[in-house]
C-alpha cells in the first residue's frame, strides 16, 4: 500500500501552492502550517535545495471527529501535502494517505473517517490539472 497521492503538473511552483489550496477549501481543508524546506535547509544547514514546501492541511470537521473517536491521533494530524520541484522543471503534489498511516491503530471509528479523509485528498489531488 502507498503512503501517498501525486500528481505531477506543468504548473509554476506558486500556481501549483494557489490551486492545491484552492482545491483543499474546496473540500473543507485550511492550511494550519507551511514549511518551506527549501529555505529552511538554506537557513540551518547551508544546504541549496530545490523548492519544496510542507502544507498542514486541516478539515475542522473531520479532525474533530478523529480526536473524539481516539484522543491520540493529534500526533498524527495535521494531513501533509508536498509541492516540490521536479529535475525537469515541473511541479509535483503529493498528499499523505490517512488511511495507511492509520493502519497501525485499531479503531474502526477512526478507520471510516480516514476513508473519508483519504477521498477528500484523492479528490483534491486528481482535480489538479
Amino acid at each position: 500500500m502507498s503512503y501517498y497521492f501525486s500528481k505531477v503538473l506543468d504548473d509554476s511552483f506558486d500556481e501549483a501552492i494557489d490551486k492545491v489550496t484552492k482545491e483543499l477549501k474546496e473540500e473543507g481543508f485550511g492550511i494550519l502550517t507551511e514549511i518551506d524546506v527549501k529555505e529552511t535547509f538554506k537557513k540551518k544547514l547551508d544546504v541549496d535545495f530545490r523548492k519544496y514546501r510542507i502544507l498542514g492541511a486541516c478539515n475542522p470537521k473531520m479532525a474533530h471527529q478523529a480526536i473524539s473517536a481516539e484522543s491520540k491521533i493529534g500526533t498524527m494530524l495535521p494531513c501533509n501535502l508536498i509541492v516540490q520541484e521536479t529535475e525537469d522543471g515541473k511541479t509535483e503534489v503529493s498528499a499523505v494517505d490517512p488511511v495507511a498511516s492509520m493502519t497501525a491503530i485499531e479503531n474502526d471509528e477512526l478507520g471510516s473517517i480516514a476513508q473519508e479523509v483519504r477521498s477528500k485528498l484523492k479528490t483534491v489531488i486528481e482535480r489538479l490539472s
